[in-house]
Formats: structure tokens, sequence, C-alpha cells
């Protein structure tokens, strides 16, 4: 009855895990932890004690302490505080890797939780699973976003969003994954809710959305000379580099304030005064904090490394993209719409032979109309540097065997540098969505000259190649692909001004019949993004730009580009043999039924 009633102890995260919390073995610092280490998570976790929080949001870079600061508060609450806790990842695999090598690893070399878990004398007990820990009033619960019957289990205190941005869209058929497993807190009156993430695209992502309901409170370091508080900005980085040979060396990076103009060492700014400034500061009346951080405040990274990393990225939308989100803890702008088809036009290049000397191989896409068979060849140079060689037609029926005799003789055959040397399509991949036996009858037929088919679906986060299955019955392999997020890259690396690494060129000669005309450019830019608030969610998507406007260029620029990517071309040391190598090699020894053929 005493332990019943008794008061819970006057003693705040931070004060908690100052005093009792060892990191384990796989933290970056193992051993004691100190919030001074990471001075900004002080706030965050202190928000837990504070009565008239109920929502705490944390938007960061990567490797910004937050694996830390979960434990903090799981430990906190068990010893102190003892309730039904429930953390959630992504994914039910990453909420597994999280038990095993933080969350149990925290309990064993922590002194003060063991006992609470294991019993006496034993090393584990019945009630400790890897997802399920039970201690003396409460239970902790670890589940993946992507499951809906583990949100949907017993009510819940604490509950701890980790990645919030990474999880799906709903969770099966269930709907968004985090009102699922907020329902499971409305019994109770003091309950704590924790979204952290590092954010992902613009418009899109959630913890974005999540920062702008509460304080929006940004960590802040005061100028040396004019003692004005900012926020470190990447476009406030005075940065001294070479480059040579395409690498790049940062000598020195220096933070210039906006406000005085003078520059400061990065030495100097993390020991400078540092505090939250908040933005809107009245929305604690809703229960709601937010708090953002980047890596410029980090002491797990330094500037140098966060500059060089961008520098390297820049022109990359791809590669600019994980620097933002990582790195600098902003959403990144994806480029994906463009309302003039013309401008493009000014980019044709005359290459002087079938193919131009930069191309190292060949890919093709092909889509299957009920009268014809669209197919666009493409060249890839080093970095997935794109060449546009040739698209055209094959007219004629899918069931007819000469309409597939005469595409093998466009595919097969040798296309010409000008020095006469020769390269022939490397892969193929082929749309099955339309006369599917047909395509699988001739994909089949031609396995060993690496022709497969393919079938496109839509949805955000979706890999390129996101699954590949073996179809018993048709004794193939059909890869489906994540069309959306192919768009992305193919718009984003249209943006790219500068040839080299991603940019698109295209050929213009009459006499071979490239086709790269006004019409092929409008089916190109036939689609433009759009987000759409489903069940509460902010979704992204594809959508016809222009009515009566067709797209199969941009899904045979998709098939080409999702061809490169399953020959996992290593650019660094690409020669072309190990091309040749898969196409002799017998498809028996390439290929298993497992999830991803590729590679």
């Amino acid at each position: 009855m005493a332990l019943a009633i008794r008061p819970i102890p006057k003693m705040t995260v931070t004060q908690w895990a100052d005093k009792y919390l060892r990191l384990p073995s796989t933290a970056a610092e193992p051993g004691r932890y100190k919030t001074a280490r990471a001075p900004y998570v002080k706030e965050i976790m202190d928000a837990f004690t504070q009565d008239e929080v109920q929502k705490i949001v944390f938007k960061s870079s990567s490797q910004s302490g937050k694996s830390q600061l979960l434990l903090a508060i799981v430990g906190r609450f068990a010893q102190l505080d003892p309730c039904n806790i429930m953390i959630v990842q992504p994914t039910l695999e990453t909420a597994q890797d999280f038990s095993k090598d933080r969350l149990e690893r925290m309990i064993q070399d922590t002194p003060i939780l063991t006992p609470l878990f294991y019993d006496a004398g034993k090393t584990r007990n019945s009630n400790q699973t890897i997802l399920s820990k039970m201690y003396r009033g409460g239970r902790i619960v670890l589940v993946g976003a992507n499951s809906p019957s583990g949100l949907a289990s017993k009510p819940i205190r604490i509950l701890l969003c980790d990645e919030c941005d990474r999880y799906p869209a709903s969770s099966g058929d269930e709907g968004d994954p985090i009102a699922l497993a907020e329902k499971r807190q409305t019994t109770y009156w003091n309950y704590k809710t924790f979204l952290c993430s590092t954010p992902t695209v613009e418009n899109i992502s959630r913890i974005d959305k999540e920062y702008l309901l509460g304080t929006q409170e940004k960590w802040m370091h005061a100028c040396p000379n004019c003692g004005e508080f900012h926020f470190l900005n990447y476009k406030d980085m005075q940065v001294d580099f070479e480059e040579k040979n395409k690498t790049i060396t940062v000598n020195s990076v220096n933070w210039k304030c906006p406000d005085c103009g003078f520059e400061f060492s990065e030495l100097t700014m993390k020991n400078a005064a540092q505090k939250y400034i908040a933005d809107a500061p009245d929305a604690l009346k809703n229960g709601v904090r937010s708090f953002w951080v980047n890596g410029f405040s980090s002491n797990f990274l330094n500037w140098k490394t966060i500059m060089q990393e961008y520098l390297e990225a820049k022109g990359l939308p791809e590669k600019e993209a994980v620097v933002f989100n990582t790195r600098f803890g902003l959403s990144y702008q994806q480029v994906g719409e463009y309302e003039d088809e013309c401008q493009f036009l000014s980019r044709l290049e005359n290459y002087g032979a079938e193919i131009p000397s930069g191309v190292l191989i060949l890919t093709a896409g092909v889509d299957v109309q009920k009268n014809r068979l669209e197919y666009e060849i493409c060249g890839w140079g080093i970095d997935e540097e794109f060449f546009g060689i040739m698209r055209g037609a094959v007219y004629g029926m899918p069931t007819d065997n000469r309409t597939w005799q005469e595409l093998d003789a466009i595919l097969n055959r040798d296309f010409k540098f000008a020095d006469g040397r020769g390269l022939k399509v490397a892969r193929t991949f082929i749309d099955s969505g339309y006369s599917t036996n047909d395509v699988y009858n001739y994909c089949r037929q031609n396995i060993y000259s690496g022709k497969f088919a393919i079938k496109g679906l839509g949805g955000a986060g979706l890999a390129a190649l996101h699954k590949t299955s073996f179809l018993k019955d048709q004794q193939i392999y059909l890869t489906v692909l994540g069309v959306d997020t192919l768009k992305s890259e193919i718009f984003s690396r249209m943006a790219i001004e500068t040839p080299g690494a991603g940019y698109f060129h295209w050929g213009i000669d009459d006499t071979l019949r490239r086709s790269f005309d006004e019409i092929y450019f409008k089916q190109l830019v036939s689609e433009r993004r759009v987000i759409r608030q489903i069940k509460g969610i902010l979704q992204s998507g594809f959508e016809t730009a222009y009515k009566g406007v067709r797209n199969e260029a941009l899904d045979l620029t998709v098939y080409s580009l999702a061809a490169l990517k399953s020959l996992k071309i290593d650019w660094k040391n690409f020669s072309g043999a190990n091309v040749t190598e898969i196409k002799k090699t017998p498809a028996k020894k390439i290929f298993s039924q497992e999830q991803d053929i590729w590679g």
C-alpha cells in the first residue's frame, strides 16, 4: 500500500539520466550518460515532467542524440513513475533491432533498472521478450509502424515515435499509424506523446507539420561579437576548400554572423552561449512543445565533414536530399513540375554518331500498347549521366510474333561510336500491364539477353526496385517498380544545368530518327507532383498535368533508369567488362528466388 500511494519523486528526466543512466557499448559514447554532451536535449527531456505539456516534437539532423534521449525517458518512467510505454519504429525489423541493440543492453548496463526487469540471480525470465518488457507497475512494448495489430494493443500512457517521417501512410488497412497509437492513450489524463525524426521531403514531411503545430523552439547560438542569437544555417558558413580530380578537401569552415558580419570558428561557436528561442510560444496553451536542432549544433558532428558532404552532393538532387535531411535537419524541396517543355528543346545536341564518347552502357524501356511497342534506348556515363539515344515505335499487334521480332532487331544490334566501335543494349525492362502473357512469353525466351518484365506501382516511399518475384507458372521474374520514386529522381535530374553526374542530354540527328522532339518533351513533363491529405496525412503522388497529353516518354525513361539501377554498377571501377560477363553468365548463376535478384 505504501508503494501504491507514495508520491512520484520530483526528478526530471535530465536529473535521472545524469545520475543513473548507463549507455550500452553499441552507443557512440558508451558508459555514464552526460547531458552536457548534447545540451539541447535538456529542455526536451524536462518537458516530460511539465504538467501542461502533452506532446513533444523533436525535428533534428541525424546523430543528435535521439536514441539516448528515448532511453533516458524510458528509464526514468520505468523506475520512478511506472506505466505502460510504447516505442514505435518505422518497421517491425527496426523495432527488433532497437530492442536488442539499445534497450536490452541499457537495462542490463544500468544497475538501478536491472532488478526491475530481471529476477534476482537470473539472466532472463519469461516476462521479457524482444518486443515486450514487463516490469513492476508497467510494460514496454515495441512495435513497427507497419504492424496494425501491434499499434492496436493495450492502453499506453507514454508514446514514443522514432523516425516518424519514415512511417508508412497507413498501417495495413487501418490508417495513420500515429493516430492508431494515440487512441491507446485516451484513458489517461497524464499521457505524453513524443515524435522525433529527421525530415524528408518538403510539404510531405510529418515532422515539419508537427513542428509547426508546437512552440517552434530553435536551438540558437549567440554571436560572440554582437550578442545576437542565431540558428546556425549552412548558407552562413564560409568554406575554404580545394577541388582536385573531383575530390573536395575542406580546409576550414567559419560561421559568418548575418547581423555584424564577423566570422567565428566551430570551436568558438560551440562554446558560445546557447539556448532555445520559440517562434510560437503561445502554442504551449495547446500542450505542444516543438524543438529543432541541426548538425551544426551537434557535438557528434564536425563542420568540415558536414560541408564536405554538402559540396560533394551539390547539383546531385538525390545526394543533396540526404545532406539536407540528415545534416541540416531540413526537408528537401523536390523538383516535380515543368510548365514549358520548350526549355529542353534548346538542349538538343548533335552527337556526331549514334552514341557519343561519354556513353559506357545502354539500357532500354519498352511500353506495350494495343497496336504497337514503344521503345526508348538510353546511354549512361559516369555517375549516371544520361544520354538520350533513340526512341520510336514498332507497329503491330503484341499478339503477333513478328512485332516482337522487329523489336529484337532494334534491341539486339550494335549502336556505333564515331570510331566504329559498338555497344549493345545491356538490359531492357518491358511493361507487362497490357498484353501480359505476350510480354511474359517474350521475356521467358530472352532471359539470357537481359530482357525482363516489370510492373509499375505508385506510392510515396517505395524503393525504385520495389520487389522482384519468381512467377512459377510463367517461369519468369517480375519486378515491381516504385514509379513515384523514379519519377522524382528523373524530374530532379532534369533540373541539373551543368553536364556531368546526373545531367540529361538528348541527341538530335534527323538521319538517325532519334525523335526527341516537341511531342516527346510534352510527354516527358506530362505529370506533376501533387500533395494530398488522406486520412489526415500528407501524401505525395503524380497526376497528369495536361489533359489529352500521353506520358509514354516519361514511362520509358522510368523503365530505362530502373534497368540501369538493376545492374548495380560501381562507377568508380567500371570498365564495361562486368556487364559483358553478366550477359555471358547462365541465368541460373545470376538469379535466385529471393526478394531482390538484382546484382
